[in-house]
């Protein structure tokens, strides 16, 4: 644990933040703690693909401590799922690669994303909704066009009304994708 003084705060650095003052003990929140740059997967319903590419990445970014200068969050276009776990069929297929994905609860495009240095669609039609949504088209990129082998506009197709083995394409799709998407953190970190 890192603690952190200055002259009315003590800061505690673990995987709860909370800070003391003169007043008691109290819970940061997410966007208290988010320094550097703060990436945002979309997809339809926050259930299997940008949950599984925010989980993956994640896990990346913590073997090369790029979680110090980056954050990573999920969202879907739609509220159906606010709440949720994600799919059974994505934690499966996340375990299997080695990922747990047991604590994710989706959520919808929101106030709280808007701030994003980077949107990371998982379709065209997920990019073409973050645009009439207002977000600068500069800030959204298409997740396998991290991929150098993956064609021009590329999508990482929809698994949810398929079978595990279309969990499993939509995993190696991801997978793919994060050495690249890790060169863009590096590249673009502070």
């Amino acid at each position: 644990m890192l603690v952190s003084w200055n002259s009315y705060y003590c800061y505690i650095l673990s995987s709860a933040p909370q800070y003391y003052s003169r007043e008691g003990v109290f819970r940061m929140t997410e966007t208290d703690t988010r320094s550097g740059l703060y990436l945002v997967f979309v997809c339809t319903g926050n259930i299997c693909r940008s949950p599984m590419a925010e989980i993956i990445v994640r896990d990346e970014m913590e073997k090369e401590m790029l979680d110090l200068v980056a954050t990573v969050d999920s969202c879907g276009l739609g509220g159906w799922h606010v709440g949720q776990g994600a799919d059974e069929r994505a934690v499966a297929e996340l375990r299997r690669g080695g990922h747990d994905g047991g604590s994710h609860r989706a959520s919808k495009l929101g106030a709280e994303h808007m701030d994003a240095d980077l949107f990371i669609a998982m379709d065209k039609g997920h990019r073409e909704a973050l645009i009439e949504h207002g977000i600068d088209p500069a800030k959204i990129r298409l997740m396998r066009s991290f991929d150098p082998n993956s064609p021009e506009d590329a999508d990482v197709a929809d698994p949810y009304y398929g079978s595990a083995a279309d969990f499993e394409t939509t995993r190696k799709n991801i997978e793919a994708a994060v050495p690249g998407l890790l060169d863009w953190i590096r590249a673009n970190r502070d």
